[in-house]
């Protein structure tokens, strides 16, 4: 049987999501903690392939299993994991579904404080700097809808076969000194919603203009975009499918 996990988790410990040699990784965490519960090697499938320090509010894998599910399974994996990794439901799903592939959308959210804050320091980026003008890079954000081959906002040397993604929306909220990006696509490339939020942190304080988006994006050259903003701000906040 195959089964869907959706659960959370604090990405400030851990190496990114997908299991790495001699570093520690929330996949290789939550295999463990499952292995020992369901008493066989579990292995599973995300929806994403989160950097280090980079977090998860909602987040969905995959994974086979030949023993039967107790409905309490999510209740034990709790009390066996630690506390920055949470799960909130296991359910079965048909033998084919795929948690990476048949993905719909995927949401992100990116924080910045504009003043030094001790408790959000591992959940934004702290820019001690209140003139960034949400309304141009609001302007820039319309101009993201206008493409789709995003080469420019993209990690070099990934291997993907193409660099086209569908964005669905994206926009910057300010609430006092806090600033929330929210951005939805079909899918994303690797760093690229940190290299659009460093972008877009040079157009809010005057470094470019909100239309040298469009040239950044046709140049298809990484280093003609920002420097990508740091990890602890971005959050995975959703993950469709069509169940």
């Amino acid at each position: 049987m195959r089964y869907f996990i959706e659960f959370s988790y604090s990405g400030k410990n851990y190496f990114g999501f997908q299991i790495q040699p001699n570093e520690i990784t929330v996949q290789e965490v939550l295999e463990k903690a499952m292995s020992t519960i369901l008493r066989e090697d579990i292995k599973i499938t995300g929806a994403g392939r989160t950097d280090t320090g980079v977090h998860a509010k909602k987040i969905f894998a995959h994974f086979e299993t030949a023993n039967a599910i107790e409905v309490n399974l999510p209740y034990h994996l709790n009390s066996f994991l630690p506390p920055d990794i949470s799960i909130k439901t296991v359910f079965a799903v048909k033998e084919n579904f795929h948690a990476r592939f048949d993905a719909t959308f995927r949401t992100y959210e990116y924080h910045i404080s504009l003043e030094k804050n001790p408790f959000t320091q591992d959940s934004s980026w702290q820019i001690w700097k209140r003139d960034l003008d949400v309304d141009r890079m609001n302007e820039a954000c319309e101009i993201l809808f206008e493409y789709e081959d995003f080469t420019s906002f993209s990690k070099l040397h990934t291997g993907n076969k193409t660099n086209n993604c569908k964005i669905y929306k994206a926009f910057w909220e300010q609430n006092g000194t806090e600033l929330k990006f929210t951005i939805s696509a079909d899918r994303f490339l690797r760093n690229m919603v940190r290299a659009i939020v460093g972008t877009m942190v040079e157009i809010g304080n005057g470094k470019m203009e909100p239309d040298s988006m469009h040239q950044i994006i046709q140049d298809k050259n990484r280093n003609s975009a920002g420097t990508s903003a740091p990890p602890q701000g971005l959050f995975l906040v959703d993950v469709g499918y069509d169940f």
